[in-house]
């Protein structure tokens, strides 16, 4: 049986009426930096902890499976402009088959605390493991998208013991933007997410799909409510922090010393890059090349298999989730 994308259900609660918030003229309610009040598919859980010696709360779903539990578990990590909740669909395709899923919402997003600190990929694996470590769950499937594609190699990086496999989806990192993307400061980071507006993130995650559905709009609605509300420019500067730590922490480099089986799922149609609008034309016309940085990421890493999937944007769990799925249950039966 199909899976509903998630967007479906949430966006039943999360918008008011239809059509969706963006052509309502109702008055639109904030949403705090926790994104408090906004309903959950699945129960949420925190762990508590300390970074930089501030107390902090990391809210993470971990869904039992709903078919004879096979005894796995997989880790899903997120993407920069979305958090846990964006993968119920995958949640409910992995738990049909008897998968444990735990998806975490990493520090600085979604539920979780939004501390000042330094962020850095090697703390949201040491996190992420901590969490795992909670649970008593001492090896999982790592599977992550686009920003959390850059974490589950660094995770793998840092405990290939505890990772069974590692899946990733269209992450961003397959080359490094500092070879041809300017540096710039945080706070130039910080201004550009003062500056957001409702229709600019929409145009953005346009980009993400090769052809927009209107349940897509959810997403664009939780990131926009959350800049209405008067924490914001905290929620901001973390959003800055997390840019530059795209940015100055690539993962390419060390593909090869990726010890776990590995996956690598691209939807082909992708070309998203870290530097948009800040590089000439010609520049940007070689960065974000999906097709091309699949097959060097797959030859790059040691033990990894290369699933390509035409007419696909940089989403496929929510864009084409039933050929994801497949990929993805095919490669974890073998």
């Amino acid at each position: 049986m199909p899976i509903r994308p998630s967007v479906l259900a949430l966006s039943a609660l999360l918008l008011t009426a239809p059509p969706a918030l963006a052509q309502s003229k109702a008055p639109v309610e904030p949403l705090g930096t926790a994104l408090e009040g906004l309903p959950s598919a699945f129960p949420v859980q925190y762990l508590s902890t300390k970074v930089e010696g501030q107390d902090v709360r990391l809210a993470y779903l971990d869904v039992k499976p709903t078919a004879r539990a096979n005894g796995r578990t997989v880790v899903l990590l997120h993407g920069k402009n979305f958090f846990g909740a964006y993968w119920e669909p995958t949640i409910r395709a992995l738990t049909a088959e008897g998968f444990r899923v735990v998806a975490p919402d990493q520090l600085g997003f979604g539920r979780s605390s939004k501390p000042d600190v330094h962020y850095s990929f090697h703390t949201l694996a040491s996190l992420t493991k901590q969490v795992l470590d909670s649970l008593g769950i001492k090896q999982a499937v790592i599977l992550g998208h686009s920003m959390g594609g850059m974490l589950a190699t660094r995770f793998a990086l840092m405990y290939p013991q505890a990772t069974e496999r590692l899946i990733l989806e269209n992450p961003i990192g397959l080359e490094d933007y500092r070879e041809k993307a300017p540096w710039q400061p945080t706070e130039a980071y910080y201004k550009e997410q003062l500056a957001v507006t409702e229709e600019s993130t929409r145009k953005y995650h346009h980009t993400y799909y090769v052809k927009w559905k209107p349940e897509y709009d959810v997403w664009v609605q939780v990131l926009y409510r959350q800049t209405l509300g008067g924490d914001y420019p905290r929620l901001a500067q973390v959003a800055a922090r997390t840019s530059q730590m795209i940015y100055e922490q690539p993962v390419v480099h060390e593909f090869p010393w990726v010890k776990p089986r590995a996956l690598v799922v691209i939807g082909q149609e992708d070309r998203t890059f870290i530097g948009r609008g800040k590089v000439p034309a010609d520049v940007a016309a070689t960065m974000g090349q999906y097709p091309q940085l699949g097959k060097k990421t797959a030859q790059a890493i040691p033990q990894a298999t290369l699933v390509e999937l035409p007419g696909v944007g940089h989403i496929p769990h929510l864009e084409a989730p039933e050929k994801f799925h497949a990929a993805v249950l095919d490669f974890l039966a073998k």
